[in-house]
């Protein structure tokens, strides 16, 4: 069962991020643990959806799944500049991604992406305690501002939730900016 504040969130992000897609777009989302993003994007009209996580959904998530790190894109079959947009919620925390995403995205392709605020993830700890917050399932070992993201995004939109959680659209650029 889905926590209460991640049952909330989960309402507002599919309302707010789908809107900055095209429903003819080809969706990569990184993470995608139980499916609920894909099973979102297809009944609501997005067909060109894959997923792609290091462990496989519980129940099938009715779109294209890929098991493996999104890091190794090549040698699990994706091909460069073949997405319109990536979704990542809650996952650029959990390690470096960017290069991937960068080299998977056409040029003008969006990365949509939530992260916990670097400085309050004290406060999502003690919330995932509480039975408040989805428990993480890995170390928030890359916790990071979005003002700091690479220049091989460019911001399009970026806000502060709650004061714990950052909403993001970037656009990819045509030039990769490895180490930030």
């Amino acid at each position: 069962m889905t926590a209460p504040l991640s049952q909330y969130a989960r309402r507002r992000k599919l309302q707010y991020f789908f809107s900055h897609i095209d429903r003819s777009a080809r969706i990569l989302e990184i993470g995608c643990a139980d499916g609920w993003v894909g099973r979102y994007a297809i009944a609501n009209g997005w067909t060109d959806f894959v997923g792609i996580d290091i462990v496989p959904p519980p129940t099938p998530p009715g779109h294209e799944f890929v098991l493996g790190d999104i890091n190794q894109w090549k040698s699990l079959g994706l091909e460069a500049e073949s997405f319109d947009a990536v979704i990542a919620f809650e996952v650029v925390e959990h390690g470096d991604f960017f290069d991937a995403v960068h080299a998977l995205l056409r040029p003008g392709g969006k990365l949509l992406v939530t992260t916990p605020v670097p400085h309050m993830d004290w406060l999502c700890k003690l919330m995932e305690r509480a039975g408040l917050n989805q428990r993480r399932t890995s170390p928030h070992s890359h916790l990071t501002y979005l003002r700091d993201f690479p220049k091989s995004f460019r911001p399009v939109e970026t806000s502060v939730k709650a004061g714990i959680s950052q909403w993001g659209v970037f656009e990819r650029t045509r030039v990769l900016v490895s180490g930030r």
